[in-house]
């Protein structure tokens, strides 16, 4: 085959001439395929490779998260997939939504080691009815959400209904003054709107040739002793409107007076004037309006929702019944903002306004001074009665209806309703840090003293138990976020279930503050009936743990062994407790020995502090007031010290309460080595001027002089970031 250099040019010069794609026409067929697949293949792989590495980049994001799951799975270790797929788990008894895979871990609430059970023996104890959820807080995390409880009890309430209103005359005061006879006002004496006249007074006076005859004809009739006519001409004049001292003023002067005076028929104001003095009036023209404003009328718009709390309307129209179902009202107007006028509601008008939703109801009030005017504007508050109140009436106990016929309800306080809508839940604190939400039934918003909100509760709660008011919304929404009870509280908690896949763990949090374990044992006691309790608190220990208190863990069990009555501190230890009874009661007649045994703690002595030198005399440990002081051995050492030494130490703590007035402050602080462990304690402070600026809740730090003889003073706080 000839090389297309040694082709002649001709014939290359004709190759370039044919048109289209096609391979040189001297190559054999092998030739001519590999010159194909090199155009086709070889050469485009070139282009197409940045494709293909630009897809596989995109791949590789989209599915990053599967190839590291598979990544995980494969570096897993042997031991470590035995370990969680490990049918055994860890839980506290106190606390059963703490749950670990290990035995390394202790429970972040109560401190204390775990105990083993298998996956799947645990039940969700079901909660009481009337319980919707149940949280437990850490003594640190109650002071930051500033969870504040208050004590159910039977509280003096009203029904408070507050409107708008305007003031109007009251239309029982209204009169018209008119002409009785046709005739010319010669004279008038009230003679501008607006102004004030009394009972009786001149108000004008007009000529009628009519009451002049009527005049003559009586003064004739006594001239003559004719008395039936005396009598028709003196009934005449009383129709027209003169007075029985001005018919017997004609008849002593016996002349006719040509003038006849309109006096006023009651105390008030003239509202309007419609007649001008020498006018010609007929029978029965108007002459003044007048209004008399002792007392007035205020119309108000009421909800129609607070129908319910207003007398029925068809009994205002019944003259015996109208004033005993009248309520007292109290109206307070612009003008006069710090004067209450009293007054009683009055009527309640018989239809509904479809465009407001609105009843119009009438207060009649009395007006000292007149300084109700017609055309202000009012606002009215109705309070009503508990007894009244028909919701609050119904299904009632013979106790209740007592302390409500003395106007008293079982309440809580507003803040410490939560209302999701469906239901209403308040939180009642169980014991120190435990909550429960509770479905209650409630009244009508009412108002105690103070004028603070309250709501009576109907059902769901009882007289002496503590609901949250402050920091519910706070509790609620850890329930909502997490089911579970929360890790940030509980410390996390297990999978419950019986399958293969690991526990579900949150994060440890072990709680700065630790908790109070003398308010935790009183109020779990306390739940007990008056004589277990006296047994629980005489036995005082568990006959399975030593070293835990009864009711440290919860209200103890009671349980009869062999006719005696033994009390264990949590469920955890009452299976241990009745597998050998023998034991059990040997351990019980042991903690009832030691209590008859022991004696009452002595008050530590105050002893000098000697500095410790090198010596051959063996040296003596005394911890005293939570100071540990180191005693030489020698003659000196014990003896009553006249002066005491200070020693200055750092504090890290949450402000819990200020007290200006004693100079105390109280601190929920962390441990202070060397002095004393973490605990909440009040400390008097050398300046007052510490207290300036700090509230309860500030987290702050400082310094704490504390003396030889047990007492200690803050000197300096200061307040640190949230960081």
């Amino acid at each position: 085959m000839q090389s297309p250099e040694a082709m002649p040019e001709s014939n290359l010069e004709s190759d370039r001439n044919e048109g289209g794609l096609h391979a040189p026409s001297e190559y054999g067929f092998f030739r001519k395929l590999w010159w194909w697949f090199d155009f086709i293949i070889l050469v485009n792989l070139a282009r197409l490779r940045f494709i293909f590495i630009l897809v596989a980049i995109g791949l590789v994001i989209v599915y990053w998260d599967t190839l590291a799951a598979y990544y995980d799975r494969w570096t897993r270790s042997t031991s470590e997939q035995k370990t969680t797929t490990s049918d055994i788990e860890y839980f506290c008894p106190m606390h059963p939504t703490v749950v670990r895979d290990n035995p390394k871990d202790k429970c972040p609430i109560c401190f204390m080691p775990l105990s083993k059970r298998k996956k799947g023996e645990a039940q969700n104890e079901a909660l009481p009815a009337g319980v919707v959820s149940r949280v437990q807080l850490s003594p640190y995390r109650v002071v930051m959400a500033g969870v504040q409880t208050w004590r159910v009890s039977y509280i003096p309430l009203t029904k408070r209904i507050t409107s708008v209103g305007y003031v109007e005359f009251n239309e029982r005061e209204l009169r018209q003054v008119t002409a009785r006879v046709k005739g010319r006002l010669d004279r008038l004496t009230v003679n501008e709107t607006g102004q004030m006249v009394h009972k009786g007074e001149e108000l004008g006076a007009i000529y009628s040739p009519d009451l002049v005859s009527s005049v003559q004809n009586l003064l004739e009739a006594r001239q003559n002793n004719n008395a039936p006519l005396e009598k028709l001409a003196r009934n005449r004049l009383k129709l027209w409107g003169v007075e029985d001292d001005q018919i017997d003023t004609i008849i002593r002067s016996g002349r006719s007076d040509t003038l006849l005076s309109i006096r006023s028929p009651m105390n008030g104001h003239v509202i309007k004037k419609y007649v001008k003095e020498g006018q010609y009036v007929d029978e029965g023209t108007p002459l003044y309006d007048l209004a008399d404003l002792s007392t007035v009328w205020i119309q108000a718009q009421v909800n129609e929702e607070d129908l319910a709390f207003l007398p029925p309307q068809e009994e205002f129209h019944k003259r015996e019944t109208s004033r005993a179902v009248a309520m007292p009202v109290t109206a307070t107007t612009r003008a006069f903002p710090n004067e209450k006028f009293k007054g009683l509601l009055t009527f309640v008008h018989p239809h509904i306004s479809a465009d407001t939703r609105t009843v119009t109801v009438r207060f009649e009030l009395e007006n000292p001074g007149h300084k109700l005017r017609p055309g202000s504007s009012a606002t009215i508050d109705l309070d009503v009665v508990p007894v009244k109140v028909p919701s609050l009436v119904s299904g009632v106990t013979p106790e209740q209806r007592n302390k409500l016929n003395e106007g008293q309800l079982l309440a809580v306080p507003e803040s410490a309703i939560i209302d999701t809508g469906r239901q209403q839940i308040v939180y009642r604190e169980t014991s120190p840090g435990e909550y429960e939400g509770m479905k209650v039934e409630l009244g009508p918003r009412m108002t105690g003293p103070k004028d603070v909100a309250y709501f009576p509760v109907l059902k769901g709660l009882a007289e002496g138990e503590l609901v949250v008011t402050a920091g519910s919304f706070l509790v609620d929404a850890e329930t909502r976020l997490n089911p579970a009870a929360g890790s940030i509280y509980f410390g996390g908690s297990g999978n419950t279930g019986t399958g293969s896949k690991p526990s579900n763990q949150g994060t440890l949090v072990k709680p700065s503050t630790p908790n109070d374990e003398e308010a935790i044992i009183a109020s779990s006691l306390a739940k007990l009936p008056e004589a277990e309790r006296r047994e629980a608190e005489e036995q005082e220990y568990c006959v399975v743990q030593d070293d835990s208190k009864l009711g440290s863990m919860g209200v103890p069990l009671r349980l009869m062994i062999e006719g005696k009555v033994v009390y264990v501190c949590c469920k955890g230890c009452t299976k241990e407790a009745l597998t050998d009874p023998k034991v059990t009661l040997a351990k019980l007649d042991k903690i009832k020995a030691a209590k008859k045994s022991s004696s009452p703690a002595k008050k530590p002595e105050r002893f000098t502090f000697v500095p410790y030198k090198e010596s051959s005399m063996r040296s003596s440990i005394i911890i005293l007031a939570s100071l540990i002081m180191y005693l030489c051995g020698c003659q000196n050492a014990g003896k009553e010290t006249t002066s005491a030494t200070e020693k200055s130490y750092d504090v890290v703590a949450v402000v819990v309460a200020i007290d200006s007035e004693k100079n105390t402050i109280t601190l929920d602080h962390e441990d202070i080595p060397g002095l004393m462990r973490a605990m909440k304690m009040t400390f008097p402070v050398e300046d007052s001027k510490i207290l300036t600026g700090l509230k309860a809740g500030d987290k702050v730090g400082g310094k704490l002089k504390a003396k030889s003889d047990g007492k200690q003073m803050i000197t300096e706080l200061r307040k640190k970031s949230s960081s």
